[in-house]
């Protein structure tokens, strides 16, 4: 099998499409539009943000790409085999689908669920949800020349362990992601590539509404590159994943969080 062109010169998605789930806000509206700026078209889906998800397209269609949405709920099959069905009609194909939509129960009214209700959502959504849509990508991708990448949102913590409900409720789910990721891998190589992002500390809507500033402070002391990592550090780790540039990737997990967890 003859080895893929080497890429040179900046990370490019040229005539690629690019599907990100869960993009109205965040870290998924970051790569959307590092997605756009690399110079790939763009599909987007939502659950709930629908004026988001529109601000976002209309973002990336004056960038001069082709972009558009779809209301999903990742936990559902019918709402994915209709996300594939769509996706296929308007843009063709998919050479990388972006796992991003995930349950929050740091803000909002997922700050008020019990620990039994976070659980049930946070495993019905991130892993769930993660596992169900891989499989769509799968069944899609398998279908056109050429694969694609799949690329699914862990946790740096799931590798080290933090007390707390809130992150011992989502490292059961984060760490099912990171496993079923590998197996993942293994199973739809060499056509499929498989990995994961494993975000740290991001400064999203958490850390900007509810982390109380002192410990804000300490988590950037203690962060060996000195501050809270942002969407665009991590947007900047998917467009490299989903980039011919890591075609000899797969199985793998990038953790971006500033040297906090080591491997």
């Amino acid at each position: 099998m003859a080895a893929p062109p080497s890429p040179s010169g900046p990370i490019r998605l040229s005539d690629k499409i690019v599907l990100v789930t869960g993009a109205s806000s965040g870290i998924g509206r970051a790569i959307a539009h590092a997605a756009a700026e690399a110079g790939a078209d763009v599909a987007i889906t939502y659950r709930r943000n629908r004026a988001g998800a529109l601000a976002v397209v209309e973002e990336l269609r004056a960038t001069g790409r082709h972009a558009d949405l779809r209301q999903v709920d990742v936990s559902l099959p019918q709402d994915l085999e209709g996300l594939t069905r769509w996706v296929a009609t308007e843009f063709g194909r998919v050479d990388a689908w972006i796992n991003n939509a995930g349950a929050d129960i740091l803000t909002g009214e997922g700050r008020a669920l019990s620990a039994l209700e976070k659980l049930d959502l946070v495993l019905d959504v991130d892993l769930r949800g993660t596992v169900l849509a891989s499989w769509a990508a799968v069944e899609l991708m398998r279908r056109q020349p050429g694969g694609g990448a799949i690329l699914n949102m862990s946790w740096d913590h799931v590798h080290h362990g933090m007390r707390g409900e809130n992150p011992v409720i989502y490292a059961a789910a984060k760490g099912g992601v990171a496993a079923f990721s590998k197996a993942l891998a293994r199973d739809v190589a060499p056509h499929i590539r498989v990995n994961v992002l494993a975000p740290g500390f991001i400064a999203t809507a958490f850390a900007d509404e509810v982390a109380p500033d002192e410990w804000r402070r300490e988590v950037a002391a203690r962060t060996p590159m000195g501050r809270w990592g942002t969407p665009h550090d991590i947007a900047h780790a998917a467009v490299y994943l989903a980039s011919d540039a890591a075609a000899f990737i797969t199985g793998q997990t990038l953790m971006v969080n500033g040297g906090v967890i080591m491997q």
